[in-house]
């Protein structure tokens, strides 16, 4: 089931941080994708905004291939597939 107007415009709330980089790749991100999300993809998404902008920043420029907080959910196909997403240039 894709993403209702309200909840898209929930996550992209959410997604902005303190740090320009986490900006500029979430907004790429939602530009590419934020019509095609389904509702697993914004569980995965709100749990990876509800990281620092810290870790968030490792996970996204691939720095880091996991953080502890969110270490079982990382084996899941949705969250390899989002965080894909989010890495493509």
């Amino acid at each position: 089931m894709i993403l209702g107007n309200a909840e898209l415009y929930r996550l992209k709330s959410d997604a902005r941080r303190g740090l320009l980089e986490n900006d500029l790749i979430l907004q790429r991100f939602f530009e590419r994708y934020g019509s095609q999300l389904n509702v697993e993809d914004g569980t995965v998404l709100s749990r990876l905004l509800a990281l620092d902008d810290n870790d968030l920043m490792d996970l996204l420029i691939g720095r880091k291939d996991s953080v502890a907080s969110l270490e079982k959910e990382m084996q899941t196909d949705s969250f390899k597939i989002v965080l894909q997403r989010l890495r493509e240039k």
